[in-house]
């Protein structure tokens, strides 16, 4: 970063009043006393910075295949219940973030479960049948966006989940 962009924070910060008049003045003449790089010590490419470890992309991408494996549960019936509970009671011991990952989505299983057997018995009075068929949508559609997240960092709460798990 170059010495004038320097002061201009360094100046920002004292306008602010973040530092003192006496923070300011030395770090001003620490800034400008400081020799400027030699051009061959400047790198051609500016440095890649992944901020993710090892462990927290293995994290995210154990996260994004708990929550993918809900969707196994269309191709293999019980699939969808077994693969999820798998990946998360073998790997939440190896990557202690994944265990939010897994009760979330043992929770969305459990409530899904729930919400099923309530529209299969309101299909009697046929409020059941657009149940269902939301329940099949928010089934494929939740996973997806929760694995999205996960594969992103972050944690997904599932709407309309209730917390059995804690």
């Amino acid at each position: 970063m170059s010495i004038s962009v320097e002061l201009d924070k360094l100046k920002k910060l004292h306008d602010d009043g973040t530092i003192t008049d006496e923070q300011y003045e030395q770090a001003k003449a620490r800034l400008l006393s400081e020799p400027a790089p030699a051009a061959d010590e400047l790198p051609d490419e500016p440095e890649r910075f992944d901020a993710a470890t090892d462990d927290e992309k293995e994290t995210r991408q154990w996260a994004m295949f708990l929550h993918l494996s809900l969707l196994a549960g269309n191709l293999m019936p019980g699939a969808g219940i077994v693969i999820p509970i798998l990946i998360w009671q073998m790997k939440k011991d190896v990557l202690p973030k994944l265990d939010i990952h897994g009760k979330e989505a043992v929770n969305w299983m459990l409530s899904m479960l729930i919400y099923l057997s309530v529209s299969a018995i309101l299909t009697l009075v046929l409020i059941g049948i657009p149940l269902l068929i939301a329940l099949a949508v928010v089934g494929i559609v939740f996973p997806i966006i929760a694995a999205i997240k996960a594969n992103n960092g972050e944690v997904w709460r599932y709407p309309l989940t209730i917390r059995f798990i804690k």
